[in-house]
């Protein structure tokens, strides 16, 4: 009987976020002129060390470039893709959003349930995390542990292929809302993360560019996790200090594309309405990433064109 409760709320709710898709076609929501205006950006840390990133393109999918930013009228259709990042500092070696398992629409993908399932599946062919990783000469039993900008489904599904005791670093907020409830939030799945050691921490710090919160992984200003909450309660972004002198953002699911940071543009109702936790507040943090300056490089964890050209180098 639950199921089929979740399923109708869910069918309902597609067909509500249908419904509003055609009029933000037309008439998208509009920045917020007040709230960008009154943002500040503080100064970054200074590092003391640097890290080397290295981008793992795992799978791809297309989705119409209109629903990705809403207003943009157009028939043209944008690549994503779902991609690990490996992080080495010199104190550890760990991934962030270790997106993509082997076997992942048989293993993961039936938790999501219809219709959630056929809309987000990758196309083939995959590239399991064991294979990126043996790519670049690595093992699960070289990572020291993963850290998730959130806990969506296609950012923790390669923790199969890990060892189980690599721990989860998340924000206690993230934890709670994706696993401490009786029902399972939109988007989330349990399965590669049960049995899991989570390492549960706090964004204890002070502002750090256009972001409230902040916290210094390692206490040297080279991994900065900020406050990128909206489309998960928990939703961080990891800031890097790059070996190449860069500055690199790494901000998963707060938009799929840079298209939104350059426009102001939030997803279109179908599919914003079913996989943001808070329209409002990641349309905020949206705000907060076209505040940035220039010089720091955005990478959403979806944005193909992004992820590539970090790939490449």
């Amino acid at each position: 009987m639950g199921e089929r409760t979740t399923l109708l709320s869910t069918v309902l709710a597609c067909c509500v976020a249908v419904a509003a898709t055609g009029p933000r076609l037309l008439w998208p929501r509009g920045a917020n002129k007040g709230f960008l205006d009154g943002l500040e950006s503080a100064p970054v840390p200074l590092a003391h060390n640097t890290v080397e990133l290295t981008a793992l393109m795992q799978a791809q999918l297309c989705t119409p470039t209109a629903i990705v930013a809403e207003g943009v009228r157009t028939l043209r259709s944008t690549r994503l893709t779902m991609s690990t990042f490996l992080i080495r500092h010199p104190d550890a070696t760990f991934l962030v959003d270790p997106a993509i398992c082997a076997g992942v629409h048989q293993r993961v993908l039936p938790e999501l349930g219809f219709p959630i399932a056929q809309l987000v599946a990758p196309d083939d062919p995959i590239h399991p995390l064991t294979d990126v990783l043996a790519a670049n000469d690595l093992t699960g039993n070289d990572i020291d542990f993963v850290l998730p900008t959130h806990l969506h489904w296609d950012h923790v599904s390669g923790l199969y292929e890990l060892p189980g005791l690599v721990p989860i670093r998340v924000p206690a907020t993230e934890y709670r809302w994706a696993m401490a409830g009786s029902s399972t939030p939109l988007g989330v799945a349990r399965g590669p993360l049960r049995g899991r050691a989570f390492d549960l921490y706090e964004l204890d710090g002070p502002p750090v560019l256009t972001f409230a919160r902040s916290h210094d992984l390692f206490g040297d200003g080279s991994v900065l996790i900020v406050d990128l909450a909206g489309h998960t309660p928990g939703h961080v972004g990891i800031l890097l200090a790059v070996d190449d002198g860069s500055r690199v953002l790494l901000a998963g699911d707060a938009v799929w594309s840079t298209l939104q940071i350059d426009l102001l543009r939030e997803k279109a109702p179908l599919p914003g309405e079913l996989v943001d936790a808070n329209r409002d507040k990641a349309f905020e943090t949206i705000h907060r990433l076209h505040a940035l300056p220039a010089e720091i490089e955005v990478i959403p964890g979806h944005d193909h064109a992004a992820v590539a050209a970090r790939a490449a180098r």
